[in-house]
């Protein structure tokens, strides 16, 4: 059965629609979207019908748009709602400022028709306002046309509201409607508030009418002073003792009608104190075929004033001081001409033209040409009869050419060339580019560029030299002759490129590894002469647990051969590093090992919580320390101690189970991270440290086209070597703990037994206080911890928490004693044995997961499977 007060719900959500879709014509640019819509769509409505909630969500949608509450008035009233209802709609949005928000409306049936209605006004207010970006043009874009988006954008930023807290304008008009303030005050005192009725004058009361329509202020006070004085002498003559004061209070609405190209065009009611650009604003500005340089305003059947908007967008300059008067009339009419401008200008629109303008005239709307704009020739393209051609304006003509409607100007962006440049790259002390001068030579731009740099291979340097038909020669040349004058100096040209090679560039990068027992293991420069020593002390020197006799050189083989990877070369260094007689020089890519003394260990330290007569930290004396040698050191145990849930925290070591492309990725990150940090790097250490690591991980990195890229691919492998290193970026180990479960009963009465555990470094052993309760967990009815009571069975414990769930899974139960030990349910023949209950014992009982339901077709599928399974056996057997 259909609900009657359905449809009528419905009704009300249309009509609020509707009042919706009248607010977002303002932002509409497509005038004939709202010539399509009559003006009748709003006659019907009934504003009490409307909710509270339903008016709120109208005034927050309208300011979304940047309407405000009167601009909401008058469209709705363009909409075709009465006189009657647009004050009942004013005085309801009035009265929602003064009502309490959420009152006790609830139990109303007002409030239950807000509060079924506001889900369905929500969804059908934010459908609609979607409808209308995609259907009435909300801008994503500004404007194609130079000042389209003044009184209209989606932000609606700029309103051109008139201000009307200011002082009483003296050139003010005055008319019906206005109202007036008359302070009387001196030897005699009087206020008096007068308003100007429909025929013009102002009811003074005892003094009678006065005519003030269409007088300024100024004449206002001048016939307000003559027609008092005959009542208050003290006005008269040189010396008043008593004075005037005319303010204007409340103004008057004025009608102004807006005609031809606007958005929206029509009557609207708006302040007297509004300009032209006050009603342009309300009517969203000209149409796409309005103009902006010949708006009319016209009164009393002549034109008094032409509005040029350019000249208040350019210049700043608007007659904002002439004001409106009712009945007047603004007229938009179709452009002119446009004209379009392209490329490198600061704004480049389509724009209005006049006859007589010149394209400097233009320029200056478009604000000028960019810094990259090529203003020597600019390129025009003009209809001319049926066809259009194509002109150029040289800088001298720019206020001589005359612009025309139709015409196209595109302004190209200078050559992205250079005139004098060179450039200068590689082992110089400042690369870059230079000027070229008139005369300079290889020899020269090197001095320009600092000179050489230590490292510079100067035997063999090269110059790319551009020829004039872009093709491209490398020119070799020896640098080192021509710094010393045994060769001749080379002139050079326009976009020659000169790259000096570094040594390092040419060749394998050489680096010494320190590895194990010193204080800074990594990777270090090389040095020819270098000595383990040297090696060590730039490491930071041997640690305590270093061997100085157990010293290893693992060298690159010279010559590889088949299963051979490395040359170890044994070495015996005095502990504090002073020079032997024969000392060890190093090699590059050698690799110092330094290995730990035989049987060195760092002190162990076990711990020990709970209830033992003194717990804390030990000391493991020896590789056989049990635990049942650490509690006895510890005093025993308490009298409150509960052996049976003593437990062994010991920690594990898991190594890094990360890809092998991803642990030297991380290894290499960890090498530059130290190296980088090192505040002591000497200037070797920190160029290695740049030819290693330049470019590597940037993909973006710009390549020379003269570096070769087997340079930067022996770079990469150089630096993959290094990560690849096990010395002191090996795996990373990640440290956790588990608890292994004892029987510390057992062990304290059987020390040194199988029960007896060896320790080890970090050992924990928890001894806890008498436990008297059991905890249940699992798939049962009520999931809690009970009492332990002595000699009762699981199924007791379980039956305290409620019983067994559904989809508990009974024969997979198990118990975790206090001391870690699991123990799980066994079954034989159908009996299942539980295990036994402890104090502070965990029972868990698992699930059986969701039950999967069987389809018709399934069970269908599954018996005709097993028939057919029976008959093959069957046949079988006969």
């Amino acid at each position: 059965m259909v609900n009657p007060m359905h449809f009528q719900h419905n009704a009300i959500l249309r009509a609020l629609t509707i009042i919706l879709l009248f607010t977002s014509t303002l932002i509409s640019i497509n005038p004939t979207t709202v010539q399509a819509q009559s003006l009748s769509e709003l006659s019907n409505l009934n504003v009490d019908e409307l909710s509270d909630a339903q008016i709120r969500e109208l005034i927050r949608r309208a300011g979304e748009l940047g309407l405000s509450e009167t601009e909401l008035l008058q469209m709705a009233k363009l909409r075709g709602l009465s006189d009657f209802q647009i004050e009942k709609l004013k005085n309801r949005i009035e009265g929602l400022d003064s009502s309490a928000m959420g009152s006790a409306r609830s139990g109303s049936q007002a409030g239950k028709r807000d509060a079924r209605s506001q889900g369905d006004l929500n969804e059908i207010t934010q459908g609609f306002f979607k409808y209308q970006q995609e259907l009435f043009f909300f801008e994503e874009e500004s404007s194609p046309y130079f000042g389209g988006d003044l009184f209209y954008n989606k932000n609606r930023k700029l309103t051109f509201e008139p201000n009307i807290n200011i002082p009483t304008p003296k050139n003010y008009i005055l008319g019906p409607g206005d109202m007036i303030y008359i302070d009387i005050y001196g030897q005699s005192e009087r206020y008096m508030e007068v308003n100007i009725n429909p025929d013009g004058f102002a009811i003074v009361e005892n003094i009678g009418p006065i005519s003030l329509s269409g007088k300024s202020i100024e004449e206002a006070i001048n016939i307000l002073k003559n027609r008092l004085s005959n009542f208050y002498e003290g006005m008269r003559g040189s010396n008043p003792n008593t004075y005037l004061q005319v303010t204007l209070g409340n103004v008057r609405s004025i009608q102004v009608h807006l005609v031809g190209e606007l958005r929206l065009p029509g009557t609207f009611t708006l302040s007297s104190f509004s300009t032209v650009f006050n009603a342009l604003y309300a009517a969203g500005g000209p149409s796409e075929n309005g103009t902006y340089r010949n708006i009319k305003l016209i009164r009393k059947n002549k034109t008094i004033s032409t509005i040029d908007i350019y000249d208040f967008i350019t210049n700043g300059k608007a007659d904002l001081n002439l004001q409106l008067e009712d009945q007047d009339v603004i007229l938009v009419e179709p452009f002119e001409g446009r004209a379009t401008v392209e490329g490198e200008v600061k704004r480049p629109k389509i724009f209005e033209v006049k006859n007589g303008e010149t394209f400097a005239d233009l320029l200056r709307y478009t604000g000028g040409f960019t810094d990259e704009a090529f203003q020597d020739r600019i390129a025009v393209s003009r209809i001319s009869g049926k066809e259009r051609s194509v002109s150029d304006i040289f800088k001298n003509q720019f206020d001589i050419f005359t612009v025309k409607g139709g015409d196209k100007y595109t302004i190209n962006k200078v050559l992205n060339r250079f005139t004098n440049r060179v450039q200068i790259k590689g082992a110089v002390f400042r690369e870059g580019n230079y000027a070229l001068t008139e005369g300079l030579t290889l020899k020269q731009l090197i001095a320009n560029a600092d000179g050489v740099r230590g490292e510079a291979y100067l035997e063999r340097a090269s110059i790319l030299r551009t020829s004039e038909d872009l093709s491209t020669e490398v020119l070799t040349v020896n640098v080192r002759d021509i710094l010393n004058g045994s060769a001749a100096d080379i002139p050079l040209q326009r976009e020659d490129v000169i790259r000096i090679s570094s040594i390092y560039d040419l060749q394998e990068e050489f680096y010494v590894q320190a590895t194990g027992e010193v204080r800074n293991p990594g990777t270090y420069p090389f040095s020819k002469q270098m000595t383990v020593e040297d090696l060590i002390i730039l490491a930071g020197g041997l640690r305590e647990a270093a061997s100085t006799k157990d010293i290893e050189i693992a060298r690159r083989v010279g010559t590889p051969q088949e299963g051979l990877f490395s040359t170890l070369i044994p070495v015996n260094v005095d502990k504090s590093l002073v020079p032997s007689d024969n000392p060890q020089v190093l090699e590059p890519f050698d690799n110092v090992i330094i290995r730990r003394k035989p049987n060195f260990n760092l002190e162990k330290i076990v711990y020990i919580e709970g209830q033992v007569n003194s717990p804390g930290a030990f000391a493991v004396q020896s590789a056989q320390e049990r635990i049942s040698d650490v509690i006895s050191r510890a005093g025993g145990l308490t009298t409150f101690a509960y052996a049976k849930g003593a437990t062994l925290i010991r920690r594990t070591e898991y190594f890094n189970t990360e890809s092998e492309q991803l642990r030297r990725q991380k290894n290499l990150m960890d090498l530059q991270l130290k190296l980088q940090a090192d505040p002591n790097n000497t200037e070797a250490q920190e160029l290695l440290l740049e030819r290693l690591f330049k470019d590597l991980g940037n993909k973006d990195a710009a390549k020379s086209a003269v570096e070769s890229a087997a340079v930067s691919e022996v770079k990469r492998e150089t630096v993959a070597g290094i990560a690849e290193s096990k010395g002191d970026f090996g795996q990373v180990k990640i440290r956790e703990t588990e608890a292994v479960a004892i029987d510390l009963e057992k062990i304290m009465n059987n020390p040194g037994s199988a029960f007896d555990l060896i320790l080890e470094e970090g050992d924990i052993i928890s001894i806890p206080r008498q436990l008297q309760t059991v905890r249940l967990r699992g798939d049962i009815v009520y999931p809690t911890t009970v009492r332990y009571e002595n000699a009762r069975g699981l199924k007791h414990y379980i039956n305290k928490a409620g019983g067994f769930d559904n989809r508990a899974n009974r024969k997979r139960t198990y118990v975790v004693y206090a001391n870690g030990d699991v123990a799980r349910t066994r079954s034989f023949l159908g009996l299942r044995s539980y295990p036994s209950i402890e104090p502070g014992a965990e029972v868990f009982v698992p699930t059986k997961g969701p039950r999967v339901s069987i389809r018709p077709g399934e069970l269908v599928g599954l018996t005709t499977g097993l028939a057919t399974l029976v008959l093959i056996i069957s046949q079988i057997t006969q």
